[in-house]
Order: structure tokens, then sequence, then C-alpha cells
């Protein structure tokens, strides 16, 4: 009879939000050896940690998340309604002028789709637990980077070290840092602690929970100030909007004005030329009334072959046609706000 395996206690006791995540932290896009893991999947807790740290990581997420929850503070990742953002998370345990992270010092590191969050009263506080980096010395020997300070580079044979070559590279230091921030925008609020050779994160949490219900007050002042900002915003937005509003409908009413003065110019040439026309053919007809035989018959014809070549020429219908500006475009505003 088979025997049923008893659960990992170590797994049984990690908090609710991070149960069954180990997996889904090992599936990772492809890294090297000095890097820390990127999960395909990014709906996962805020812990970024190395293959080897991975464990240590998780275990001490669950000691924080634990530690709230028994303060009555549940660790949760934010609502997907909410329009929350996390900050960048600084991993270098001493942050230097430049960066020398991953393959060409260009490696991303990865982080999660939504923040991970605990509510103190109606302040969202968002949680990242981050492996920190250390900038040390790492020696290509044949096809992979040993660390220059290793048991393993003492190890290799001489022979192997006489083409090899150093470089400066951030690596996971398998040290932690907890970092707390406001995850609501407009509000630039952040706090962070960290493993040192004297002290961990884990020893801490009391002080840490203590440092954040202490922070509260000072979280909803900056709430109230963010929000007032953009009330503020949106109400300058508003009156630039209304600005570019009047400065449109202005415009049309100056091209609708222009426009019809154009066409009025146009039907006053038009009605120049008819009227000049029509006293042409009457003073003609005038003139060839006044003669007499042959000279008169002939004139009579050609006078009316060129009528007929000019065709009607009738003024009015381009005066009916014509559009004052009001009928072209209407103000919006009024004729007293443009």
């Amino acid at each position: 009879m088979l025997m049923a395996r008893a659960p990992d206690p170590s797994k049984a006791r990690l908090h609710p939000l991070l149960a069954g995540v180990e997996g889904a932290f090992r599936r990772t896009r492809k890294i090297g050896e000095h890097e820390f893991l990127r999960p395909y999947k990014q709906l996962l807790p805020d812990v970024i940690a190395s293959e080897v740290c991975l464990l240590d990581a998780l275990n001490l997420a669950s000691e924080v998340y634990s530690a709230l929850n028994k303060r009555g503070y549940r660790v949760m990742l934010a609502p997907p309604d909410k329009q929350m953002r996390r900050p960048e998370i600084e991993e270098r345990e001493v942050p230097t002028k430049d960066r020398k992270y991953g393959q060409y010092s260009m490696g991303r590191i990865w982080s999660p789709y939504r923040p991970t969050l605990a509510y103190f009263g109606t302040v969202p506080i968002g949680f990242a637990l981050t492996e920190m980096s250390e900038r040390v010395t790492l020696r290509r020997v044949a096809d992979k980077y040993v660390r220059e300070d290793s048991l393993e580079l003492k190890t290799i044979k001489p022979s192997l070290l006489i083409h090899s070559w150093t470089t400066e590279q951030d690596v996971p230091s398998g040290r932690f840092r907890l970092v707390a921030y406001s995850p609501l925008r407009g509000v630039q609020w952040t706090l962070s602690w960290q493993d040192t050779g004297k002290s961990k994160i884990k020893g801490k949490l009391p002080e840490i929970i203590k440092a954040l219900e202490a922070s509260v007050d000072q979280i909803q002042n900056l709430m109230a100030e963010a929000e007032a900002a953009a009330a503020r915003r949106e109400r300058d937005w508003e009156a630039q909007r209304e600005k570019w509003r009047r400065e449109e409908d202005q415009r049309r009413v100056d091209d609708a004005l222009a426009a019809s003065m154009k066409q009025l110019s146009e039907i006053m040439e038009i009605w120049s030329k008819a009227t000049a026309v029509h006293r042409f053919f009457r003073d003609a007809e005038e003139c060839v009334s006044l003669l007499e035989g042959d000279r008169q018959k002939v004139l009579s014809e050609r006078l009316a072959l060129a009528k007929s070549m000019i065709g009607t020429l009738d003024p009015l219908e381009h005066l009916e046609a014509w559009l004052a500006p009001e009928e072209r475009y209407t103000s919006q505003f009024g004729k007293e706000e443009t």
C-alpha cells in the first residue's frame, strides 16, 4: 500500500498569495549566468530574485505578507480596475553612476503586471521585494563567467586562465531589499529596508510595520495634495480646451466672412461685366436702328450673332446664390463673446 507523501512544511507556511507561484517564477525567459529570473507570467507577486535565491525570496515575502495580515492589512495584487503604478525599483545594493547589469550591461529586470499592495484603512501601500545586485569582477574562462573571488576560480587549471579576461558586472547578491511605496499617481512616497551584515529584513518586521502605520497620515496628506493638483490640471486643461474651441470658432467665423466677401466681390465683377455688355448692345442697337438699307440689315444680323455668342448674362442669379457669413457658419458663442 502506497503511503501519502507528507506536505512540504516550508511550502505549507507560504502566504496564500505565494502558494504555487514557484513554478511560474522558474518558467523564465533566457537569462545569463548571473542574472535575475524573468518569468513569462507577469501577473505574479512583486518578488525579484535569482534562480538560486528564489526560495529564500519567496519565504521572506511570505514572512512580510503574513506579518501584515496579522495586523489586519491583507496583501493582494492591485485590483485590475484601479489605475495604480509601480515605480522603478532600485536593485543595486550600492547605487553608482553607471549600471552594469546583464549581458553588455543592457539586461532588463522583470517587473509584475500589477503592484502588490495592502490597504492601511483607505491608503494603499505597494510592496516590492528584490534581491539586490552587487558590483563584482567576473573572469571569462572558456565559455562562462566566473566570479574572481569564488572558490571555483581557484580550482581551475592555470592553463585555462592564460587567455581569460575580466569584466565588471552587477550580479545578484543573495541579500534583499523591501521597498514600500505609494502606487497612486502623483503621490511620491517610498520607504525601504535591506539586509545588512548586522541585520536582516525578517528581524525588522515589527519595526517596518510600525513605520508604515506611522506614515499613513503623511500619505493621506500627499494623496489630498495629489487630488487637488489633479483637479487643478483638469481645470487648466478644460480652460485650454475652451480657449482652443473659441479660437477655432473665431477662425471659422473669419473664414466665413472672408469667403462671403470674396463671393460678393466676384458677383460685383460679374454685375459690372453684365452691365457693360447690356449697355454695349443697347447702344449698338440704337446706332443700327438709325442706319438704312443693306448696311442696317448686315449689322443687325451681326449684332444678333454677337448676342447669341454672349448668351444670357443675369447677375441676379449670382446674387441669389450668394451666402452671407452667418449662412456659412454661425458662431457657437455669440457675437458678443467672440
